[in-house]
């Protein structure tokens, strides 16, 4: 991207800030929230945004501090008016684009989504590069993201991607493999979008779109779920620009070490630590947050039990930390709904396992999905015909 500058609007810690203020349960957090939000809205002379925040109670309305944002909006979109404008008159088309990508890249920045989108378009349709318009794509994403529109997310990953592939270069397809990956965790694809972020951890160059060490936290929270244990310690625990960056995330230096060094008990602690503090106050993760804790349970479970035929539940339950009462009902659940391949006799006081060989449990994927195949043809045919 030779002396092109990717520009971080909209500013995506802003919404972030809005989704903590937003939750009542995350008091202790509101104070700097606030005063984030605030910051970032007086930097960035963000009107239109600031209107939006104060009418969802947010932030307070300070009649004063939106006059002055409105004002300067006014001055600065003058300016740019005129300077498409002469651009329009005496300068050639590249100028012509120019004008309207910096028109388009203000309403980005002070958080006007309707104008920003209707810019940005204009502004695609005048574009001659397609470096330039790969960015502007990726733009797209970013509004996309600031305001929560999932639509428009898929649609541009879609011409993003599409651009690519025609010729988009070296840095310009790792940056996508970001925003790929993001967008796949936000909608509880965690494998895939893990995958995609693991493959960008020595390459990446998305600060428009997440900090360096949000981005390895985001890599080691996706991939320590779905990683086999021998990937975990080559991939993640061995990886150098994880551990440059783990000992600022010790929460998750102890989950991560905990469960390959099997210290179940310390695991349990930092999962829930990081569950608490990483991801229900996270705008991305929050939705997804039981569902995160519930499969690393799980992990960790299966984890300790491949390592046996049979072991008590006193010493499974002393592994993790917790009463027997609560590893008996845990694990009774998890074998109800097929997710663990193990036993537990009462009586005894002792669970077996009884995983089953691989290739009954491949045939019985292959039968299950047979029927639904089946049932799904027999449906359309009764419709059809």
């Amino acid at each position: 991207m030779a002396g092109e500058v990717v520009l971080p609007i909209p500013n995506l810690e802003l919404p972030q800030h809005q989704f903590v203020l937003s939750k009542p349960q995350f008091s202790h957090l509101h104070d700097n929230a606030r005063q984030k939000l605030l910051a970032g809205i007086e930097e960035d002379k963000m009107a239109p945004y600031y209107r939006l925040v104060t009418s969802s109670g947010a932030l307070p309305l300070d009649p004063t501090l939106l006059e002055s944002l409105e004002k300067a909006n006014k001055e600065e979109l003058e300016k740019l008016d005129d300077r498409l404008s002469e651009a329009e008159k005496i300068e050639g088309e590249s100028d012509i684009a120019d004008a309207l990508r910096a028109r388009a890249n203000y309403f980005t920045q002070i958080g006007d989504k309707e104008k920003s989108l209707e810019a940005q378009k204009i502004a695609l349709e005048k574009t001659a590069g397609l470096g330039s318009k790969i960015d502007m794509a990726l733009t797209m994403i970013r509004i996309g993201l600031f305001f929560g529109d999932n639509d428009l997310i898929q649609e541009y990953m879609a011409k993003a991607e599409e651009m690519v592939e025609k010729g988009g270069d070296w840095d310009r397809r790792n940056r996508l493999k970001v925003y790929r990956g993001l967008h796949l965790l936000s909608i509880r694809q965690f494998k895939r979008g893990g995958e995609l972020l693991l493959d960008a951890l020595s390459t990446f160059t998305a600060t428009e779109l997440i900090s360096y060490n949000d981005f390895v936290a985001l890599t080691v929270i996706s991939n320590v779920l779905t990683l086999s244990r021998p990937d975990l310690k080559k991939k993640l625990i061995n990886a150098p620009e994880v551990n440059q960056v783990l000992p600022e995330l010790p929460l998750l230096a102890d989950l991560i070490k905990s469960l390959y060094d099997a210290h179940y008990d310390k695991f349990f602690v930092a999962l829930a630590k990081v569950e608490q503090t990483m991801l229900l106050p996270s705008r991305m993760l929050s939705a997804h947050s039981r569902f995160y804790v519930r499969e690393m349970r799980i992990l960790a479970y299966n984890q300790l039990l491949q390592s046996y035929r049979s072991l008590t539940l006193e010493s499974m339950a002393r592994s993790f930390g917790v009463s027997i009462e609560f590893m008996d009902n845990e694990l009774s659940r998890f074998i109800a709904s097929g997710r663990l391949h193990c036993t537990i006799d009462k009586v005894e006081g002792v669970v077996e396992t009884n995983r089953p060989a691989l290739k009954n449990a491949q045939y019985e994927t292959v039968v299950r999905q047979g029927d639904i195949l089946l049932n799904s043809v027999q449906r359309l045919s009764k419709v059809l015909y």
